[in-house]
């Protein structure tokens, strides 16, 4: 269910606003669901669901693998789960997960120690750019095998492991790969062990978390999760809160916006998520988070943003792991706040939907803005706030949702004449982002 191409134009900036909002619902839970829901007993429920394009993907390919999936009503859905170890496919068939990376890490983990699968693994032009290296290397370790050998970039052929064996892994910044060894591990005869590094989201570990026979945590120096394999998995009962990556842009438009004021309803604030949020604050910025409550295991609440003076942004690589997909929206307000702002420890950025320490410096050079990078570190000579009138801003076709919207909100708040090529690359993540910003006051052109 792709959507039909568009381009953006947007060519004045924003006026003030005051306005209270909710946000697209969180990718990463809504994914993690459907996945999660296909191997566990009984039927799942999951409300709240991100219909977007990464989503369809997903339930597109759990369809293939024999899961019934039953849509409710909107963004309420039933999965009917078919137990550890239960999909099926027929052999050569193809999986395409479409632009979404979360989806291929992790159903590739689920199918690496599936028995008998032998399936076709693909994805859209961006995603069969990414190098699937690490992923490969750790699922060989559990008995899986992918061809061509030696290849690190979709199509692949992926042949499941007849007897997985649990392996112990060390686990860097990447949840995806962490919950890919999670999954592979939950069908894997015997114990999976994994020591956390780097902290990094948990949503995983907090779906699974009430099937204390599965999967047993300790924290301590550092965190290790321990997975039991060959148990059943108790049905899930998911309400999916909004997304923090999704209110991030809305967020850094109202701080740079003069005499805004926004409230952010029911926003998933699990602390490996808000990074963002902390690294900002920092810095000077006018962010509150209210009414906390705990529903399905995450934290939720709402966030209120005013306008404020905020210092250059200083950000040790720390704040990657929990600030990793905002870092495009910070390139830009780093660009707009005077002072040199500096971002380490960021080489992952390379391996994204696009290189976006690359993208970004492109576009923030385009209206005048000065960054040096190396390969893990990039600074910004911001100038604060400016008119951008004079300048054009054209961002080609990257296949990067982060990008698209970052460089939507760089062009509000300078007025440059701005456009953004396949701008519909955003319904993979935040199919609402239009019809928000245009409540809050936003013109642009669709063509």
């Amino acid at each position: 269910m792709s959507s039909k191409s568009f381009n953006l134009k947007l060519n004045s900036k924003i006026l003030k606003f005051n306005k209270v909002i909710s946000v697209d619902s969180d990718k990463s839970i809504s994914i993690r669901s459907f996945l999660i829901g296909a191997i566990s007993e009984d039927i799942s429920t999951v409300k709240n669901v991100l219909e977007s394009e990464d989503v369809f993907s997903t339930i597109d390919c759990l369809k293939k693998l024999g899961v019934k999936i039953k849509k409710v009503s909107s963004k309420y859905y039933k999965i009917f789960g078919k137990g550890l170890g239960s999909l099926t496919i027929k052999k050569g068939e193809v999986l395409n997960f479409g632009n979404s990376g979360t989806l291929a890490r992790l159903l590739i983990g689920i199918l690496s120690t599936t028995p008998n699968v032998e399936v076709k693994v693909r994805g859209d032009n961006s995603l069969n750019k990414r190098s699937m290296k690490e992923l490969i290397e750790i699922l060989s370790d559990f008995g899986a095998e992918f061809l061509p050998s030696k290849k690190y970039k979709f199509p692949l052929n992926l042949i499941s492991s007849q007897i997985p064996i649990g392996i112990e892994y060390k686990a860097g910044v990447s949840a995806q790969l962490k919950s890919a060894v999670i999954l592979a591990g939950l069908n894997s005869f015997g114990n999976t062990k994994i020591t956390e590094m780097a902290r990094s989201r948990d949503h995983t570990e907090n779906m699974l978390f009430k099937n204390k026979n599965v999967i047993n945590i300790k924290s301590d120096v550092r965190k290790i999760i321990k997975i039991f394999g060959k148990q059943q998995l108790r049905k899930l009962d998911v309400t999916v809160p909004g997304d923090p990556s999704s209110a991030a842009f809305f967020a850094a438009l109202t701080l740079l916006n003069k005499k805004s004021n926004l409230k952010i309803k029911n926003v998933c604030l699990n602390k490996t998520r808000i990074g963002f949020y902390h690294l900002l604050k920092k810095q000077g910025a006018k962010i509150k988070f209210m009414n906390l409550k705990k529903e399905s295991n995450e934290i939720r609440g709402d966030i209120l943003i005013k306008n404020c003076k905020l210092k250059p942004i200083k950000a040790d690589k720390t704040y990657y792991t929990n600030a990793t997909d905002e870092y495009p929206i910070l390139f830009v307000i780093a660009a707009l706040v005077k002072g040199i702002s500096i971002f380490k420890g960021i080489e992952g950025l390379a391996n994204k939907e696009s290189n976006r320490i690359k993208e970004m410096q492109s576009i923030l050079s385009q209206i005048g803005v000065k960054s040096i990078s190396s390969k893990d570190n990039l600074k910004i000579f911001g100038k604060g706030i400016f008119n951008a009138e004079d300048k054009k801003i054209i961002v080609s076709n990257l296949g990067d949702h982060r990008i698209c919207m970052s460089a939507f909100v760089l062009a509000l708040l300078t007025g440059a004449k701005t456009k953004i090529k396949n701008f519909e690359t955003v319904n993979t993540s935040s199919p609402s982002f239009l019809k928000i910003m245009k409540y809050l006051g936003a013109k642009f052109e669709k063509n």
